[in-house]
């Protein structure tokens, strides 16, 4: 039997980095993936997938990745589930990493900075309706 998959995307948000109560980091992130075709308007979706990484692997993900960062991940998929607040059984699947690959260069501090600066200002300020379908939202 075989469990491989690897994935080509940039990260939506920073990544979460926690520990177990015996100390093991694991960090979670997710990977905006584009598909290889486009939709009938002529656009490239993407498909938003859950990555899970342990131990230094995991620090040294949320040590040098970010929000929109290029990251490459091999690992496996897997199904897990628990029981929801409302008592209805939730099913989760996600990609355990085995190794995560950063596919871009280092950045020097001073365009790090310009870069979180811009990442601050509010996309939404303009008070312009945003056109999107309930059918593109990944949640």
């Amino acid at each position: 039997m075989m469990n491989r998959v690897v994935l080509v995307g940039r990260l939506t948000k920073d990544p979460d980095l926690r520990y177990t109560p015996s100390g093991v980091a694991v960090a979670t992130f997710t990977l905006a993936v584009n598909r290889t075709f486009t939709n009938q308007q002529g656009e490239r979706e993407a498909d938003f997938i859950n990555v899970v990484v342990w131990r230094k692997a995991a620090e040294n993900a949320a040590n040098y990745l970010k929000k929109g960062s290029l990251a490459g991940v091999d690992g496996r998929l897997q199904t897990r589930n628990y029981e929801g607040q409302d008592g209805k059984r939730v099913w989760v699947t996600e990609v355990v990493a085995e190794s995560v690959q950063f596919l871009e260069p280092k950045q020097s501090s001073n365009q790090s900075n310009n870069q979180s600066s811009r990442q601050n200002e509010d996309p939404f300020q303009s008070g312009q309706p945003i056109d999107i379908n309930d059918d593109e939202l990944p949640f």
